[in-house]
């Protein structure tokens, strides 16, 4: 029994899994954060593409 306890202690200090899970937290938040500013700038670009002017600019050989 006081192994066991002293296993679990010693994982407790350890700092190895708070660290991963910051890792993974902040990669979480940066894969967002990309994945907002592609939609934004897909929209963007999209409209900009689908406008009137390009497509008759287009049409009139201009």
């Amino acid at each position: 029994m006081r192994h066991l306890k002293q296993l679990l202690l010693d994982f407790l200090k350890k700092e190895d899994g708070p660290t991963a899970v910051e890792y993974a937290v902040m990669l979480a938040l940066i894969i967002v954060v990309c994945f907002a500013s592609i939609g934004v700038i897909g929209k963007a670009s999209s409209s900009n593409f689908n406008s009137p002017k390009i497509g008759t600019a287009l049409e009139s050989g201009t």
